[in-house]
């Protein structure tokens, strides 16, 4: 009987799961483990943040996903240690687990850049816990200032990618159509949204064309764009910029760059850029080549832009390789194929380029972006809640609209 190889998944991010789908199909043994017990649709956290939708429409519980295949076994843990000569992995519960191949897919975290004050005074977007976390602050900052509590609630969006531009639109509509209704004691002068980014323009990675006409929707919904300028320090109530500009900020969303977690520093394997561990083409550690590293967390030569569809073909990969070199095959070279990028403004405005130079913006544009984002995620309870509520804020009765700050 030919014995399966066993597979430890460490990360249930786009990466892990798209590497535990293969490998199950193999037959091989999988244990898939997490910090936490569920898998996060990162790509919608600023809807979780910005009260358009609940924790439970983004995030789906890894035990469910795992009881899909006989060969899967789930388990919440942290990753403490990686024992690389013993095979075997450690975590912070003082348990341990013993491996043919490793697949690493922890992801990253945010990087404040050292800027002063930013890790006590700003608030990132990169967990489920870091959506609710603002979600709440708004909702409390509010409900104070409409109570006279608070003077007022000014939100400042630091860094204006996919992720800054997405929260930025979305504030900023909730400002202008939503709190009239549900906050009408609060002044339109105690609110606004200003996004702050050191380039000249939104949204670096796209054509000059679509990134203007992201800028002209965010200022057609009230945002103060503060383009060329680069923050110096983040303090309780204000942002401030390099050229002495203070910007009255009560929340500070900080949107700006990711890195490798500090402890990846102690797992022995070499780290490049960002933190970033170094893997060969095929994806695997130099020495190790049972070892894989994919999603955010894989360095040079594919250090990808963190995006979904770079994790997913990473994970699948990784995935394949595995299944091969089980069979005593050898590990092929990772080729990523860009499918394109998009991002959405706000309601029936996103703008898309594809990789062959096709451009989409407005409402074509926004549909597209709903249903790619609807398929990629895990549960058809989930789909179909994330999909009504689209439409149903977009097309349903004004006044309806309200509850998305109750």
């Amino acid at each position: 009987m030919v014995q399966r190889a066993r597979v430890v998944v460490v990360g249930a991010g786009f990466a892990g799961l798209a590497a535990t789908k293969e490998l199950a199909r193999s037959g091989a043994l999988v244990t898939l483990v997490d910090r936490n017990p569920y898998a996060t649709f990162q790509p919608l956290l600023y809807q979780v943040a910005t009260a358009g939708m609940g924790t439970a429409d983004v995030s789906y519980p890894i035990r469910t996903f795992a009881a899909k295949w006989p060969n899967v076994r789930a388990r919440r843990a942290a990753l403490s240690g990686i024992l690389p000569d013993k095979r075997r992995v450690e975590f912070d519960d003082g348990g341990a687990l013993d491996y043919d191949y490793l697949v690493l897919a922890t992801g990253v975290t945010t990087n404040w850049l050292n800027v002063p004050g930013a890790p006590e005074n700003a608030l990132p977007i990169y967990s489920l816990g870091d959506a609710a976390g603002l979600r709440r602050r708004l909702q409390h900052y509010l409900e104070d200032t409409a109570a006279g509590r608070r003077e007022s609630t000014h939100v400042v969006v630091v860094g204006a990618g996919a992720t800054g531009v997405e929260t930025a639109g979305t504030l900023a509509e909730l400002r202008r159509n939503t709190l009239p209704l549900t906050h009408p004691e609060v002044r339109p002068d105690q609110t606004s949204v200003t996004l702050v980014e050191r380039f000249d323009y939104v949204l670096a990675p796209y054509k000059p064309r679509l990134r203007d006409a992201a800028a002209q929707a965010l200022r057609k919904r009230g945002v103060d764009l503060r383009l060329g300028a680069t923050v110096a320090g983040v303090e309780p109530d204000a942002v401030l910029l390099e050229d002495g500009t203070r910007l009255d900020s009560d929340v500070t969303v900080w949107a700006l760059g990711v890195t490798a977690p500090p402890e990846v520093g102690s797992w022995g394997l070499e780290q490049g850029k960002g933190g970033r561990i170094k893997v060969t083409d095929a994806l695997n550690v130099p020495g190790h080549p049972e070892i894989f590293v994919v999603g955010d967390l894989a360095g040079a030569p594919h250090a990808l832009p963190q995006l979904a569809q770079p994790a997913i073909q990473m994970g699948r990969h990784a995935g394949r390789q595995i299944a091969a070199m089980a069979k005593g095959g050898q590990p092929r070279p990772f080729s990523y194929r860009d499918p394109g990028i998009m991002a959405t403004v706000g309601k029936a405005e996103a703008v898309l380029q594809l990789e062959n130079g096709l451009t989409m913006r407005g409402l074509p544009a926004w549909l597209v972006w709903i249903f790619i984002h609807v398929a990629y995620l895990l549960g058809g309870r989930n789909r179909v809640s994330v999909l009504l509520n689209f439409f149903w804020r977009y097309a349903g009765p004004h006044r309806s609209r309200a509850s998305v700050t109750q």
